[in-house]
């Protein structure tokens, strides 16, 4: 471990004796190198074999010192960070850097649902209390924090370095969930890598360390919660973060735990909500951790979350990273699963929307599964080549969009000019007929179109109603069997009038392929989903109990997607109120009437309204 040391600017004299001399200091070492150094092809780097024996990687920890105290103890918080760089910087190699920052490095909390809030509940209502999560062990050594990244990108010439979040692992502080002291703690830790901020090699005291084998250029990666802190650093605008690779990241809190005013849970972990998602990641030192729970889980949280009307407010919305993108300047490759339901694609959706707004370079990779999913390593190498070490590879000419078709493998995806397709227009189809059984989905009204009402019952499951023949407890209309196949692609929205005979009520709708085939993979019958409050029609601030049997005119997007319905299938709209898997569960019963007349669908089509006619048969779609 070096300690840092003055640096003079020597002169080429002295430069010249040095290096004939034998270098000491790390400026002079590094300007005298000779040895290996990275090596691009093709515009990307490659594995170097004196850089990939790992027998030879230079591995050490130490605390960077961040400027703020969240834990309240009157000193600068310090985060626990490792490295693992190639030998040769220890003979004046300097090297870029990929960083991975994560609150998950010393393990989390158990999904133990005894400690989640309890779904069962009447909408609108106050919550019932919730009972807290044992606290979590903390481990009090742990020299290397993780092994992500480094057996990719360390034989190609880079170091790799993580660090914890604050008030988890050995890293000082409280963990927020989104707090800002989560996009300043990575800042310091860049900070440091280009000789402004102090590293030290003990939590409390210890010897300076400084990054002499650091080029002071920084890209992040990461997934989920490790995806969302790479664009919390950047909203920093902090210099030295050159490039973002964020995979499946949570760009807003409130959009993680509501939806257009309900209060809705992720995918697979019903009932989780900002102050669970703090008792799961609580793992830092035990002496602040009451401080910790009082001021942050109590005081902040659970005081301002609002679980009983799913208000969007401050509290929020300094959780939303939309709001900081103004600050974003590093070049974003963003990735992300169409059928992610954990952390939605509309988080990543919303952010390279900005970016592209505000001229920052951006790219975007889709695939059609689940939560995460990097990009293929190619496109990853490229754009850390070019960002990182200025490799003049063209990245900024590529396609601004990479989708993996239906049935393509994650690693080939097929290139387009940009997400949403450029040739996607917004087409509205609207509902007729019997949707208590299957009524239809037209390019023309139907004037005799009217009110229909269904009734809610959780213990139906979406797939049980998309698969039914008829319900009592969903509307369901559909096209007609398409004759050729529709690419969508971009955002559809829903506008219904609507009314309940209660106060509250959730509202849900699918988009659906049909027929819905029983057994297969939800995916393939799914087309994407959303949810609202109708509390929040007029504002997502300020909701307004519905007066029972009068109307509310209720509009929202459903989740982005991209995707090919192919010929001999119909796209069908689902209207529902619970949905067991994301909503609340209140007691059966509530009654809600849709006025058909007033409720459409517009659906982003590749080739817009002449493609879908053509699909539909070539005229209004009516059968």
């Amino acid at each position: 471990m070096k300690k840092i040391l003055p640096i003079r600017r020597p002169s080429p004299l002295s430069l010249a004796r040095t290096c004939v001399l034998g270098a000491s200091l790390p400026l002079l070492a590094a300007a005298c190198y000779d040895g290996p150094r990275p090596v691009f092809e093709n515009g990307e780097a490659q594995v170097v074999p004196e850089f990939a024996d790992s027998a030879t990687w230079v591995r050490h920890e130490l605390w960077v010192e961040t400027g703020f105290d969240s834990d309240g103890d009157g000193a600068s918080d310090r985060v626990h960070v490792d490295v693992t760089r190639p030998a040769a910087t220890e003979s004046g190699l300097e090297v870029a850097v990929i960083y991975e920052t994560s609150p998950y490095y010393s393990g989390t909390g158990g999904l133990d649902f005894d400690y989640f809030w309890d779904i069962r509940q009447e909408v609108g209502a106050p919550p019932p209390p919730r009972t807290v999560m044992p606290a979590m062990e903390h481990i009090e050594e742990q020299p290397v924090i993780s092994n992500s990244h480094i057996g990719t990108w360390v034989p190609r010439g880079f170091a790799v370095v993580h660090s914890q979040s604050p008030g988890t692992g050995q890293s000082q502080g409280c963990p927020t969930v989104g707090g800002e002291n989560e996009s300043l703690a990575p800042k310091a830790v860049i900070d440091w890598l280009n000789g402004r901020a102090r590293g030290f090699t003990a939590v409390e005291g210890g010897e300076e360390v400084s990054a002499y084998w650091s080029t002071g250029s920084v890209g992040m990666i990461g997934t989920s919660y490790n995806g969302t802190l790479p664009l919390a650093a950047a909203t920093t605008g902090v210099e030295g973060l050159e490039a973002i690779i964020p995979v499946a990241p949570n760009t807003s809190y409130y959009h993680y735990y509501r939806s257009h005013g309900l209060v809705r849970s992720p995918g697979g972990y019903p009932g989780e909500d900002i102050d669970v998602l703090y008792d799961f990641i609580n793992s830092g030192p035990m002496e602040r951790r009451d401080y910790c729970n009082q001021t942050v889980r109590s005081d902040l949280m659970q005081a301002r979350f609002d679980r009983a009307s799913g208000d969007y407010n401050d509290f929020w919305a300094g959780r939303d990273y939309l709001n900081h993108v103004d600050g974003v300047r590093a070049p974003t490759l963003m990735a992300h699963g169409f059928n992610d339901w954990n952390v939605m694609p509309e988080h990543s959706y919303r952010i390279v929307a900005a970016l592209r707004d505000r001229g920052v370079p951006v790219q975007a990779y889709y695939h059609q599964g689940g939560h995460g999913g990097e990009p293929p390593l190619s496109l990853m190498n490229r754009w850390l080549s070019r960002y990182l070490y200025g490799v003049e590879n063209g990245v900024e000419s590529d396609p601004g969009a990479w989708i993996v078709r239906e049935g393509d493998d994650r690693l080939s995806p097929t290139p387009y000019p940009s997400y949403p397709n450029p040739d996607a227009e917004s087409v509205r189809v609207v509902p007729s007929g019997d949707g208590g059984r299957q009524g239809m989905l037209s390019l023309e009204a139907d004037p005799a179109a009217a009110q229909q009402s269904f009734t809610d019952d959780v213990s139906f499951s979406g797939a049980d109603l998309a698969g039914a023949e008829a319900s009592e407890h969903r509307l369901l209309f559909a096209t007609p069997e398409l004759a050729e196949e529709v690419h969508l692609s971009g955002l559809a929205r829903v506008s219904l009038r609507l009314a309940a005979d209660r106060a509250a009520a959730n509202l849900s709708v699918w988009l659906v392929s049909l027929p819905w085939t029983e057994g297969a993979p939800i995916n393939d019958n799914l087309i994407t989903r959303g949810w609202a409050d109708p509390q929040n029609a007029a504002s997502l601030s300020e909701s307004a109990p519905l007066v029972p049997g009068e109307f509310v005119d209720v509009a929202f997007d459903l989740q982005p997607d991209d995707q090919i319905i192919p010929a001999g299938q119909r796209i069908g709209l689902m209207v529902f109120s619970s949905d067991a898997d994301f909503t609340l569960h209140p007691e059966p019963g509530t009654r809600l009437t849709v006025d058909l007349a007033a409720t459409a669908l517009d659906l982003p089509v590749v080739g817009g309204r002449a493609a879908l006619a053509r699909a539909l048969g070539g005229g209004s779609g009516a059968s």
